[in-house]
């Protein structure tokens, strides 16, 4: 499952396998952040603003871990992105 954020010009993407910790699959501003965004959209992939998420998942390298301090934030929007799409994450079933 990947889930995308963003902000105005600033975009982050997630990519979540349900079992390790998610990680940054991509981000960006201005155009990069446009680009990321058109990419979700023709995917169907559900897009959240979260202004201050962003920031902080921003700072981190590619495919870095998201860092435990951001746990709860990214987990309500993964949560958001199953719901959106009406999934239940794997160990659910």
């Amino acid at each position: 499952m990947t889930d995308f954020i963003e902000t105005p010009n600033k975009a982050v993407a997630l990519s979540y396998d349900g079992v390790t910790a998610p990680v940054l699959s991509a981000k960006g501003m201005g155009e990069i952040a446009d680009e990321i965004i058109a990419i979700a959209k023709e995917h169907n992939i559900p897009i959240r603003e979260e202004p201050e998420l962003v920031d902080m998942l921003a700072k981190l390298k590619l495919d870095q871990e998201i860092p435990r301090e951001l746990y709860v934030a990214v987990a309500e929007t993964i949560a958001f992105a199953y719901m959106i799409k009406g999934k239940v994450p794997k160990q659910a079933n």
